[in-house]
């Protein structure tokens, strides 16, 4: 490799203003890829919840649901087009109740609050003209569509196990939806089948081997209806918390080529009124805890030889709306950003934040769509990153974090930066893996507020809390 192109982009996060400096030498095998995302590697999503969802005696919804959504939103439509395309995830707590007004389905309930039924809501309806605003939205914007189906459909609780939803999964209603998307010419990249169908406190579960045979159903409709691989969309599942053994149960199942996505989901922080919330989101060892999900989601992914990999189809930081004076803010970023970067590391080809707007955690405010600060990260990473992840590692200082991809649509390879030290900054040495020898230039340093010098090729984006306010 050609080290005048080994260091092109930069982006460089950290704290506040830093006191002593560290010398780093960083070393990165740039002639080597060790995994690739998909294109569409971000992806926010939207969510079902109506404006009375409330937790931690708060309601942070308002307006942002899939179906309450004010699509012409001149803010909201201009975030989406900065990305130019994005990758959208239609779906939630919620998208097991939803029917689809098509087909012999006449009757169109709103979500009620029902304390007795899932989530505390009763059945929701999405009516074909909603569906039709939506689509009309996502064309405008350069939306890529992955759409969460309802896996309960016509099955029973069990009245011997609490929580357990027996039965067969009845397609027809979604063969309808699929249908009438089809003859509409509307476009959807993927299906994810259900969300959060198993494990303790989830609401609702299916068995592992149901779930299995219910899969192959939605992959025989897609197949179809589609009968074009080229335009087929991707079937996802099965969209929960990675547990080894109920995921190897339904994979033995559905064989390995019906699922062309293995999805999980992350909420590392913990419930979002955790006080201590800020304290694990500055704490390296406290962050790379998750690293275990990751590697064990790719290890299983690798041994059923999925197709194309390994998802997070939802990740919100912290569990139940996010937290409120916590999410929306600069330091959540140091999670954000740290989750972009492992996911990647971990080969997931995609990963989708809970949520583009709706709740505490959204990238965009829910009253004003003006963009929290993670909105700017992540278009940071969507621009600069691109898809070939290069291996890098550094002398062993926790508090500096750094991941590297090859450029997007340009020469070079692109860094970014996470200093969690409260007191530190880095002067950073970069040097090929070839030939450690050989660095890049000795003034390639990072001075105390993180800017670079010494390199007219280099491109730098600082992001920093405003008024130090992190």
């Amino acid at each position: 490799m050609d080290l005048k192109c080994i260091f092109s982009l930069a982006i460089l996060v950290s704290q506040i203003s830093l006191s002593s400096t560290q010398n780093v030498n960083v070393v990165i095998q740039g002639s080597t890829s060790i995994g690739e995302t998909d294109d569409n590697f971000v992806c926010p999503t939207l969510d079902w919840w109506p404006t009375e969802k409330c937790n931690y005696n708060q309601c942070p919804w308002g307006k942002a649901g899939v179906l309450n959504l004010d699509l012409k939103k001149k803010g909201l439509i201009n975030a989406i087009k900065a990305f130019n395309p994005l990758r959208i995830k239609v779906g939630g707590s919620l998208q097991d109740q939803v029917v689809y007004r098509v087909g012999g389905v006449k009757n169109c309930p709103n979500f009620m609050k029902n304390e007795d039924s899932l989530f505390g809501f009763s059945q929701g309806c999405l009516p074909m003209e909603r569906w039709d605003e939506h689509n009309k939205f996502f064309n405008q914007t350069g939306v890529k569509v992955t759409f969460g189906l309802n896996a309960l459909l016509e099955r029973n609780r069990s009245q011997i196990e609490k929580g357990l939803w027996v039965g067969n999964w009845q397609s027809q209603n979604a063969r309808d939806l699929m249908k009438y998307t089809i003859s509409r010419g509307y476009k959807v990249d993927s299906y994810e089948f259900g969300n959060q169908l198993f494990g303790a406190g989830m609401g609702a579960s299916v068995e592992a081997e149901q779930y299995g045979k219910d899969i192959v159903v939605l992959k025989n409709l897609v197949k179809e209806l589609h009968p074009d691989p080229k335009t087929q969309p991707k079937v996802l599942g099965p969209g929960g918390y990675y547990d080894e053994k109920w995921f190897n149960s339904f994979l033995k199942v559905s064989g390995h080529d019906v699922v062309d996505g293995v999805t999980h989901h992350i909420y590392n922080l913990g419930p979002g009124d955790d006080p201590n919330m800020i304290t694990k989101i500055q704490d390296p060892s406290y962050l790379n805890q998750v690293a275990q999900t990751y590697k064990g989601v790719l290890n299983f992914v690798n041994r059923f030889k999925s197709q194309s990999g390994a998802w997070v189809s939802e990740s919100g930081g912290a569990l139940q709306g996010g937290a409120k004076d916590l999410s929306p803010s600069f330091a959540d970023g140091f999670w954000y950003l740290d989750q972009l970067g492992m996911a990647s590391t971990y080969i997931h080809k995609v990963f989708c934040r809970q949520t583009l707007i709706g709740g505490n955690y959204a990238l965009l405010n829910t009253t004003t769509s003006i963009p929290n600060p993670d909105y700017y990260g992540v278009l940071l990473w969507h621009r600069l990153m691109g898809s070939t992840i290069l291996a890098v590692t550094q002398e062993s200082i926790p508090n500096l974090l750094l991941y590297v991809h090859c450029s997007k649509k340009k020469p070079g390879i692109s860094i970014i930066f996470l200093n969690l030290s409260k007191d530190s900054s880095f002067n950073v040495t970069l040097s090929n893996y070839e030939n450690q020898s050989r660095n890049l230039r000795s003034t390639d340093v990072v001075k105390p507020n993180f800017e670079f010098r010494g390199s007219k090729d280099r491109e730098e984006y600082h992001l920093a809390a405003l008024a130090g306010n992190i």
